[in-house]
Formats: structure tokens, C-alpha cells, sequence
């Protein structure tokens, strides 16, 4: 007996995508947060994203090196590396985190000193990974782009 096409099979043997599920998606975007707040290697959070994946944070380009749009798992190994370099980490909350089967949104509030000139960011963001055959494809941050640009150029 045939029934209705599955579209979620469909879609992923057309993309060679394996689907995922909500619950993975969300414990995905809690293992990424996890490497991040547990001071990992940045080839270990680097690890969760796809050799091709999208890393995009808008915001004045030039003034920090991970704000614009890259590619790639260096690009978050860089991000990473940069950012620890860079900034002191003051508060970072999570105040929720909303999956779907291919998407995770993490919304939350941060504040971050910038080594250089000692001032301090404080801004709401909203983290989007958009997933799929287990890793993150796409990195997006929105967040308060132009209090970090008044900060970063002190």
C-alpha cells in the first residue's frame, strides 16, 4: 500500500540531506552553546558545523574580524580564536531556545568588555543555526550591530 509521499524523505533524497528531528536539532544548538561556554578548542566547536557552512553577523565589517559574512569551518575557528582574543566575556544568558527539524533560534542577552579600550557592549541577540545531516550549515547572529560598532571604535 502506497500512501502520500513523505516530504521530508522526498526532500532529503533529492538534497542527500538525512532529516532531522526537532529534539536533535535542539540538543545540537545546547551542545554548540556548550562548547562555547566550556572554553573548547575552537576545532572542537568547529567540529559541529559543516566543512561548507555559512558564518554571517551583520554589523559595521572591518571593525571586529568575525562581523560580515564567511564560509567554512575556519570561520568559526577564527571567530573563536578572535573573539577570546579579543573581548572579556562579563555576562552571557540564554534565555530560551526554539527548534524546529532544521533550525534552532537561541535568544539571550550578553555584555562584553573590549580588551583594547575597556568598554563594555550590552545588547540582546538572537542566535539562528540552521542544520542539517547532523551539523550546523548556517551561523547567524543578529544582535544591537551598532552599540558593538560605537564600542569597537572607542
Amino acid at each position: 500500500m502506497s500512501g502520500p509521499p513523505n516530504k521530508a524523505a522526498a526532500r532529503a533524497h533529492t538534497k542527500h540531506e538525512i532529516p532531522m528531528s526537532q529534539n536533535e536539532t535542539f540538543h545540537l544548538a545546547q551542545e554548540f552553546l556548550g562548547r562555547m561556554g566550556s572554553g573548547a578548542e575552537p576545532t572542537e566547536i568547529a567540529k559541529l558545523f559543516s566543512e561548507t557552512s555559512g558564518w554571517q553577523i551583520a554589523g559595521d565589517t572591518g571593525v571586529l574580524p568575525w562581523i560580515g559574512h564567511k564560509s567554512g569551518r575556519a570561520a568559526i575557528t577564527d571567530f573563536v580564536r578572535a573573539s577570546r582574543a579579543m573581548i572579556e566575556r562579563i555576562r552571557f544568558e540564554v534565555h530560551d531556545i526554539l527548534a524546529s527539524d532544521n533550525r534552532a533560534v537561541i535568544l539571550g542577552s550578553l555584555a562584553s568588555k573590549l580588551k583594547r579600550n575597556g568598554k563594555v557592549v550590552t545588547t540582546d541577540f538572537a542566535i539562528v543555526l540552521t542544520v542539517a545531516n547532523g551539523e550546523i550549515v548556517r551561523f547567524q547572529m543578529l544582535e544591537d550591530s551598532f552599540a558593538v560598532s560605537q564600542v569597537a571604535h572607542g
